[in-house]
């Protein structure tokens, strides 16, 4: 072999060597899809992820993330250790309350009304109206951002449930029979909510 040989075909090497190297490093620094995860990993696209995936393009995840939400995650244990039994079966089993029995149907003060959980202000007065449902009900929350609506097929038709966009507790369910101007009803369970009088 001759020295020119010997160093045309080093230099090929080592110019092989190189280029993969930053091949790879351009795969670190701009990955395909455009993705970030932290926790669970984010289906393909352009997903924000931190701690649970995004789920079937839920916009209100990734609302609620660009808003400044900071999740609250706690185990079953600490939940039943700040909720009552009432307030723990309702948010966090997903249950109902009675009909007419929460004391939020009669409130008609200036306030605003809280997660019962993590107390992120998720409805106002100001949207409360009578249903006649026995539930308190709204036709919009405070904030888009400070609930998120899931699709709920536990029962024998499927409904839209309502949880907290911060503790991830059930509050209720939206239906599209509510007064103007947004048509909606916000069904809530008193139970799962906490009222701040805000009347000066």
């Amino acid at each position: 072999m001759s020295r020119r040989y010997f160093l045309s075909t080093v230099g090929a090497v080592g110019a092989f060597a190189a280029l993969s190297k930053f091949t790879g490093l351009a795969g670190v620094l701009m990955p395909a899809g455009n993705h970030y995860a932290t926790g669970n990993s984010a289906a393909a696209g352009n997903l924000i992820a931190e701690g649970n995936a995004i789920v079937n393009g839920n916009a209100n995840d990734r609302t609620a993330k660009a808003k400044g939400i900071k999740k609250v995650t706690k185990t079953d244990a600490e939940w039943k250790q700040i909720l009552t039994p009432d307030q723990y079966s309702v948010a966090r089993e997903k249950g109902t309350e009675r009909p007419f029995s929460s004391p939020l149907n009669d409130i008609h003060e200036q306030g605003i009304f809280e997660c019962v959980a993590c107390e992120l202000p998720v409805f106002s007065s100001k949207a409360k109206f009578d249903s006649g449902t026995g539930w308190p009900s709204f036709y919009e929350p405070i904030d888009k951002e400070c609930v998120q609506e899931v699709v709920d097929k536990s029962l024998f038709e499927t409904r839209t449930e309502v949880l907290c966009a911060r503790c991830d507790s059930h509050l209720g369910h939206v239906f599209e029979d509510g007064p103007k101007p947004t048509g909606l009803r916000y069904c809530m369970n008193g139970v799962a909510l906490k009222f701040v009088n805000r009347e000066s």
